[in-house]
């Protein structure tokens, strides 16, 4: 457990390193985040002025429909955005610099490949939320667990993608190919930034918890605004870091080198590779 713990902060204090040094990263989950925001209200008050008349439940075909188009938008917006920024994280591995323009740029020329991947993680999250809600709390249990696998298997699609120039089905077995090599006990790598700002998270919202106590209105509405502000840089850095590190994996697992701002014991045991597990050499 502690040496989980440790090669989490070892992970993020290199992704870190690796986004101080190039902070205009940040530019792409901001802009994914402003873009969301958009697509969110475009959704959501259509439904408040629609008095019930519209509906994103899964009740009904039309809102089957409009669910999956919300994920389809949502999807669409995220990849592109992830597209520029790994884009310019691996021009930064190889000793590269790309600007956010060309970032973006690189992302414009995959839109066929990000549309179809879109399509493909859209229609898995509508089969997830119907599960969600046809089957109560095992449902809820089956699609949490399969909705995980799902990202693990996948972390590596947009990568290749973009950087082998393959189609989606050949980019998904791709990437569990890839994920293959680097799959141990643990997903070590793929949770470790994230746990730690979930831990930063949990934190805030203790103080949101504390400051309840104070039974000061003026107080507790600027916590629950400084904690509303922390989420969402939290959500801005570990986008940013996560796709930091799945670029570096990604280039560990097709070449077997480390980047050069990477420890290489730390990446090479962020996944403990179990070989023989796949080989059936068990």
């Amino acid at each position: 457990m502690f040496e989980r713990i440790s090669r989490s902060i070892e992970l993020v204090k290199m992704s870190w390193r690796i986004l101080m040094e190039d902070k205009k990263l940040l530019a792409f989950p901001i802009m994914s985040g402003v873009v969301m925001l958009i697509v969110i209200a475009t959704f959501i008050l259509p439904l408040i002025f629609s008095a019930g008349a519209l509906s994103l439940a899964t009740n009904s075909v039309g809102g089957i429909i409009l669910l999956f188009l919300f994920y389809l938008v949502s999807s669409f917006v995220v990849i592109f955005f992830n597209v520029g920024l790994i884009s310019c994280v691996h021009a930064q591995m190889q000793g590269n610099t790309m600007t956010i323009r060309e970032g973006l740029s690189a992302a414009g020329t995959h839109l066929g490949s990000i549309l179809a991947w879109a399509i493909i993680a859209a229609t898995v999250g509508v089969i997830l939320h119907l599960i969600e809600d046809r089957a109560g709390t095992l449902g809820q249990i089956a699609a949490g667990l399969v909705g995980g696998v799902w990202s693990l298997v996948t972390m590596f699609v947009v990568p290749v993608l973009i950087f082998e120039e393959k189609g989606v089905f050949d980019a998904i077995k791709g990437s569990l190919d890839l994920f293959k090599k680097t799959w141990g006990e643990s997903a070590v790598g793929s949770l470790s930034i994230g746990l730690v700002f979930v831990a930063i998270g949990i934190v805030g919202f203790l103080l949101v918890l504390a400051s309840l106590m104070l039974n000061n209105i003026l107080v507790i509405y600027a916590a629950v605004s400084l904690f509303i502000v922390l989420v969402a840089i939290l959500a801005i850095l570990a986008s940013a870091m996560q796709g930091i590190f799945v670029v570096a994996l990604y280039i560990y697992a097709k070449t077997g080198q480390v980047p050069a701002s990477f420890n290489r014991e730390v990446v090479e045991g962020a996944f403990a590779p179990r070989v023989q597990m796949f080989s059936g050499n068990i």
